[in-house]
């Protein structure tokens, strides 16, 4: 008779794959955080390298700051001119953000519109795309000659711009709810507004927070672009027109400075609708949950 010895399940050798695998579910989240700082110290590392070689061609080559300022000039005249930059700077704010939040207003009420009414989609929805698609640029002038202000004449053009992203999008993510949930909402006999709030709304935030991300941005660019196309001046003028002073009497360096707050205000604004997204899906949709593999 042959005996069968039964093995010790720990003295098996294990799989390499197996272990790779059981190493990787055991990680801990203060391993990953080595990554997470490289992802923010390798970009800034790379920003003060090439501002270090920007300085250093600059003095090494004696460039006139007319034609190329280092970095610590613009950085001085950010500083000498921030009486004149930063009250424009607040002007291009307000226009941006105001133009904003009536786009993310007007854009979700009337989403809301067409998806309820196949008939309102039909009258609306291609005029909105012809403002989309008809550059600022030139409708800025006529909207100058029956705006009461200026001020109102910059705030429509760059809601015109920001509107159509929240518009489509929030659309799209209404009318993309699943019929099959939207056939269980029926057999259960729930309102229309039952069927919106708790079905269609919720499927539609990622597509309605995708093109906040996207109005922001475009807010600001349209806020600069009109203002350049209406040709305000005066005490109440913003950024946009202080570039175009700085480049009729050749001061550069205000100039790069005045580029300098535009690109980070755009920055902020990504940073913060960014930040929405996450703080509203990272809970329960899959485009934040942070997977374990």
């Amino acid at each position: 008779m042959t005996l069968i010895q039964a093995q010790d399940p720990a003295s098996t050798p294990e799989d390499p794959e197996t272990v790779a695998a059981n190493e990787d579910v055991l990680a801990t989240p203060s391993s990953r955080r080595p990554e997470r700082w490289l992802r923010f110290v390798i970009p800034v590392v790379m920003l003060l390298l090439l501002l270090g070689v920007w300085q250093v061609y600059v003095t090494m080559a004696n460039v006139p700051q007319y034609i190329l300022p280092s970095p610590l000039r613009i950085a001085q005249a950010l500083g000498t001119d921030w009486g004149i930059l930063g009250s424009a700077l607040l002007v291009t704010l307000k226009i941006t953000l105001s133009a904003l939040i009536l786009a993310l207003i007007g854009g979700v009420v009337l989403a809301v519109l067409m998806a309820q009414s196949r008939w309102i989609e039909l009258a609306l929805y291609p005029y909105a795309v012809i403002l989309q698609v008809t550059p600022v640029v030139a409708i800025a002038p006529l909207i100058l000659i029956y705006a009461p202000s200026t001020q109102v004449a910059l705030l429509f053009c760059a809601w015109i711009v920001a509107f159509f992203p929240v518009l489509s999008n929030t659309t799209q993510g209404l009318k993309s709810t699943d019929h099959n949930l939207l056939n269980l909402f029926e057999m259960y006999r729930a309102s229309r507004w039952q069927t919106l709030r708790y079905l269609q709304m919720p499927n539609a935030l990622p597509y309605f927070l995708a093109g906040l991300r996207i109005a922001g941005g475009l807010a600001l660019i349209a806020a600069v672009v009109a203002e350049f196309a209406a040709g305000s001046a005066g005490a109440g003028s913003g950024l946009a027109f202080r570039l175009l002073e700085a480049q009729f009497r050749l001061n550069i360096p205000r100039l790069f400075a005045a580029l300098f707050l535009l690109s980070m205000t755009g920055v902020v604004i990504f940073l913060g609708t960014s930040l929405i997204s996450h703080l509203l899906l990272r809970k329960w949709h899959e485009s934040s949950i942070r997977r374990e593999n």
